[in-house]
């Protein structure tokens, strides 16, 4: 009996261990089951997709395209000029575009010797009619504009103050920048610069502007708050384009007929680097996090190129070349630093670029001829610029 007793004993043992077992068994597949469950709604990093808005200036087309990253969707809106850039307004809801009304006749503008046709093909335009800045209400864009401002003979890029008040303009015409109150749309002042004017951007700060001067190869210092240039910048042949790192400590400047990147320091104002890049560089942009800049290279008008180089800023060199579409022109970067946009002039579209992936995703067909870009956040960052 005792020795049943024991062997039952152990066969409940068994029993009860081999339901522990079981039960175990049990709990670790429904934790399993969770932990998948949990990983459905759970996006590894830099999975987010796209959100927010993309406008673009189809200067060719004389239109405004803009981008529902969410949907996908690309609507596109008359205006009564030739957009050549864009600028989205931090907390206002306004998007600001210039340029110059187009002529009754358009014409092809293949006139390789023109500025106007190397920054991107604007074709014919009514000069003596005077070029407008012109905001749009991003809410509603349908519309029409809800002012048209004059912007000078010849407005090539326009930025805003951090407050949304002001405006400055590049008048390519007569090497000025404008300074325009959008309160009560007008001109308040007018600041010299370099010979020709196109692009410009503010510091992170709000105390400088930097204007790349394209016929004397310059770059403008003007004080945001003076209204005045404090310094002119030698920096190489055509220069196009600007765009500071996120600390204000470096000035990229695209050298369109060098094929190269100017590379200034802020704090003493002179050239410290130079990179070699794509053919005809135009636009450039720094991500957020201040490691990488992004440089579109169009190329010429009879030989389009079709790569944005990306520059490493700790190594100051190309770390990578991305296809985009023919005539790269314009760049922005969203908010978060996950992507990259490209308007390419030839093609009539805009590349979408994974910064963690450093690849094009998609493309967007938009209007005809896009230059300038602007990017809005579908929900605004704190010290978002646009």
């Amino acid at each position: 009996m005792r020795n049943k007793r024991r062997y039952g004993a152990v066969a409940l043992s068994v029993e009860n261990r081999s339901g522990i077992t079981r039960r175990m068994t049990l709990l670790a597949l429904m934790a399993a089951a969770a932990v998948a469950a949990v990983a459905l709604f759970v996006k590894p990093a830099g999975a987010e997709p796209a959100s927010g808005f993309v406008y673009t200036a189809d200067e060719q087309g004389g239109s405004i395209s803009r981008i529902d990253l969410s949907t996908g969707k690309v609507d596109s809106f008359a205006v009564a000029i030739a957009p050549h850039n864009v600028q989205f307004v931090l907390g206002t809801g306004r998007l600001l575009a210039v340029g110059v009304p187009q002529s009754a006749h358009d014409h092809d503008g293949n006139d390789q010797s023109s500025e106007h046709s190397k920054m991107g093909g604007m074709g014919e335009m009514d000069m003596d009619a005077g070029g407008k800045l012109i905001v749009l209400d991003t809410a509603n864009l349908a519309s029409g504009p809800i002012a048209s401002i004059p912007a000078g003979a010849h407005p090539a890029h326009v930025i805003a103050d951090p407050d949304g008040k002001r405006a400055f303009v590049t008048d390519s015409e007569h090497n000025i920048v404008s300074v325009i109150d959008l309160e009560n749309g007008a001109a308040i002042a007018t600041v010299p610069t370099g010979d020709y004017p196109h692009g410009l951007r503010m510091g992170p700060d709000g105390k400088f502007i930097y204007v790349a001067n394209v016929k004397d190869g310059t770059v403008s210092a003007i004080d945001a708050a003076k209204l005045q240039e404090v310094a002119r910048i030698k920096v190489g042949e055509a220069p196009v384009q600007v765009g500071f790192t996120p600390d204000g400590s470096r000035v990229y400047v695209s050298l369109r007929d060098e094929n190269k990147v100017a590379v200034i320091d802020t704090a003493t104002r002179k050239v410290v680097g130079r990179i070699d890049v794509g053919r005809v560089p135009i636009q450039v942009y720094a991500a957020p996090d201040g490691r990488l800049v992004y440089v579109a290279n169009q190329g010429t008008e009879a030989k389009p190129n079709d790569t944005v180089s990306v520059i490493d800023v700790a190594s100051g060199k190309v770390v990578k070349t991305i296809h985009t579409g023919a005539g790269a022109h314009g760049v922005t970067v969203s908010n978060d630093g996950a992507f990259v946009f490209v308007t390419n002039i030839v093609d009539g579209t805009v590349s979408l670029i994974s910064v963690k992936d450093q690849a094009v995703l998609k493309s967007y067909a938009v209007g005809k001829g896009p230059n300038g870009i602007t990017f809005q956040s579908a929900s605004p960052i704190p010290g978002d610029a646009g």
